[in-house]
């Protein structure tokens, strides 16, 4: 499975946004910045996972995004469906009548067991786990850095 930079980006925003949600709503602006993204595709991505309930939106000045519910409760696997689609990576997988050997597919067990292998990663890693693994490598390269000097 190859992931579309909507889903990539889609990703980064969202650890962006959990991670410096912190003192309240982030604006686009910000996000778009901090990871490198056009503000008018981080719009279009933003404005996909508002529709699914992952993400809302806070009006004035003071405004911009908040999550919809905590980091701990929103994984991978949630915003990658929302962006990418079924995490299936052969067509076969997601419409048995698209393949002429279906039931006697040599390889079917193969995809089957590469999906369900994705499905259990990206279910098991949520936005709060991406940012204490950020944080905690961060703060070691930076105390590595500090100790050197």
């Amino acid at each position: 499975m190859k992931l579309s930079t909507k889903g990539k980006y889609g990703l980064k925003a969202m650890f962006e946004l959990a991670n410096s949600s912190v003192d309240g709503p982030v604006s686009l602006k910000h996000i778009a910045k901090m990871q490198n993204i056009s503000d008018q595709y981080l719009e279009q991505i933003f404005s996909t996972l508002k529709k699914a309930g992952l993400i809302k939106s806070v009006r004035g000045a003071q405004g911009g995004y908040l999550l919809s519910k905590p980091a701990s409760d929103i994984t991978v696997a949630d915003i990658l469906r929302v962006l990418e689609g079924d995490m299936a990576f052969t067509e076969c997988l997601l419409d048995s009548e698209a393949c002429e050997n279906f039931d006697s597919c040599s390889t079917r067990y193969v995809w089957e067991q590469i999906k369900k292998a994705i499905e259990n990663v990206t279910m098991s890693i949520s936005l709060q786990d991406m940012i204490d693994d950020y944080n905690s490598n961060f703060n070691f390269r930076a105390d590595d850095i500090l100790n050197k000097m």
